[in-house]
């Protein structure tokens, strides 16, 4: 999991801020054990408790900025990611970027204070009482272990999960309601939706029951743990065995040292949601960006895979894929669904960095070219193109201003569709293609690669695949005019579309097939 970005130097001012509240801490019990034994109101007094108001403050302030600043850097994190998971992007950037909050202003504060401020206590109530002392080492292990015995139970990463589950079903659910009614089944998704609402709901409270329980059993643990201190300190007071100011001292001190345990204990089931969300945001792949500028020439290249490898979270999606695709050839990707192939396309777009390996674009490593110039070398058409709200003229040139749209579209047999609506090429596209067909859809992207001419690269994603045969043959017929003088890498399941290559590769589990 990639570490947070300064968070060491987060950790650093807490520490340095966990020191100044110990010191306070110990300051502020003195001259309250002077001023209870009648010596008056001190001066270390007042500055204790004036310094801990503001080091209260600046412990938020620095939280507060520091979350702030992580919650930014999450969501440009998780906007930028390789993930086709739109309603679990969605949930995590909302509710998942937002629950990280208890653990960075909460919990990660309040686990530095209980590191360094019971330490200061016991240091100090070694050399005022060495009985007293014994017991506060010997109770004080009490409360993280009773903390982690109750806190096994607390099931977080489940309820995140079926949380993140829930926001990504509930999407696909709303964006396909209309064919669902069409097919009568929108009543089996509402109840599959209002399911998982349950499931997640008894999470929830199972977690907080947990959380309830583990706070009674700390405050237990702390306050019984306080009386083993303070009872026999009483019996010494009575007997005259201690004088008053140094057993006030023992009675404020000793409570002290069980407080920032027993906060953070109460605060880690708050913040454990958000610790789970954390993980999962800091571990979304990411696009790979290039800062090298190493250009190529134009026009169609030659495309080579020496032992290509990807692993995605330790599970093999291609294992030394050895490929060669000469310059202005046609090759077919064949095999059966999850065998490799969209992860090949995504390689050769840059999207997926190779575990192992590399691929040569005109005898150049491809992670040495200029991102953005070799992407508009590339004419891709994915499975199902994303269409944005705007024109129908604005999604075919998307990116090329001065695109020849009419003539791209015509290419495309799309022209006779734009003749069919209201304000032609002008006409508004709802978000995600709405008022379109998915025939229609996918000449739409077939038109925004056809509109890309000096593209020297063509990748087809199965772009005929849920069509009926008219539209797929309106699809492969514009297919045929984005080929000529270009290299293409095409996933085909149909025949006719790996007729349109010089030579069919079959993928089976990540490999080659020979």
């Amino acid at each position: 999991m990639p570490a947070l970005p300064g968070l060491r130097r987060y950790l650093s001012f807490l520490g340095l801020l966990g020191v100044l509240t110990a010191g306070a801490v110990l300051l502020q019990a003195e001259g309250l054990a002077t001023l209870l034994t009648g010596g008056g109101i001190s001066l270390a007094l007042v500055v204790a408790i004036v310094a801990r108001v503001l080091l209260s403050w600046g412990h938020g302030v620095l939280s507060g900025r520091y979350a702030a600043s992580v919650r930014g850097a999450l969501r440009l994190r998780l906007l930028g990611s390789a993930s086709d998971r739109a309603g679990v992007v969605a949930t995590q950037i909302t509710r998942g970027v937002d629950a990280t909050d208890s653990y960075l202003t909460g919990y990660l504060p309040s686990l530095v204070v209980s590191v360094v401020v019971p330490v200061a206590v016991i240091v100090r109530l070694f050399t005022a009482d060495l009985a007293s002392a014994l017991v506060v080492v010997a109770t004080l292990p009490l409360i993280p272990v009773f903390a982690v015995l109750v806190g096994k139970q607390a099931k977080a990463a489940t309820q995140w999960e079926l949380l993140t589950k829930l926001g990504g079903h509930f999407l696909d659910v709303v964006r396909g309601l209309g064919t669902l009614k069409v097919f009568g089944r929108a009543a089996a998704q509402a109840a599959t939706v209002r399911s998982m609402a349950a499931a997640h709901a008894d999470a929830t409270m199972k977690a907080l029951r947990v959380a309830f329980l583990s706070a009674l059993v700390l405050e237990l643990v702390a306050t019984l743990s306080v009386a083993l201190v303070a009872v026999p300190i009483g019996f010494r007071l009575l007997s005259g065995g201690l004088e008053a100011r140094p057993a006030l001292l023992i009675l404020l001190l000793t409570p002290e040292a069980y407080l920032p345990l027993r906060a953070a204990g109460t605060k880690f089931h708050a913040a454990a949601e958000g610790l789970a969300a954390l993980r999962e945001a800091l571990s979304v792949p990411v696009v790979v960006s290039r800062p090298a500028a190493r250009t190529r020439r134009r026009g169609a290249p030659s495309v080579v895979f020496e032992r290509v490898s990807v692993v995605y979270d330790g599970v093999p999606a291609l294992s030394e894929v050895d490929l060669a695709v000469p310059a202005g050839s046609r090759i077919a990707l064949v095999g059966p669904s999850g065998s490799g192939k969209s992860t090949l396309l995504a390689v050769l777009l840059g999207f997926v960095a190779p575990t192992a390996g590399r691929v040569l674009v005109d005898g150049v490593d491809l992670r040495t070219l200029s991102s953005p110039e070799w992407l508009a070398e590339v004419a891709w058409v994915p499975q199902r193109p994303t269409l944005f709200r705007g024109s129908l003229a604005s999604n075919i040139a998307l990116g090329l201003p001065s695109a020849d749209v009419a003539s791209a579209a015509r290419a495309a047999a799309l022209d006779s569709v734009a003749a069919g609506l209201p304000a032609g090429y002008r006409t508004p596209v709802g978000e995600l293609g709405d008022g379109l067909s998915a025939g229609q859809r996918q000449r739409v992207g077939l038109a925004r690669a056809l509109a890309r001419t000096s593209a020297g690269l063509v990748l087809l994603d199965e772009p005929t695949a849920r069509l009926d045969s008219r539209t797929e043959d309106a699809v492969l017929s514009a297919t045929r005019r984005l080929l000529p003088g270009r290299t293409a890498v095409l996933v085909a399941h149909r025949p006719a579309m790996a007729a349109l290559a010089d030579r069919v590769v079959e993928l089976r589990d990540g490999r080659i097939r020979a």
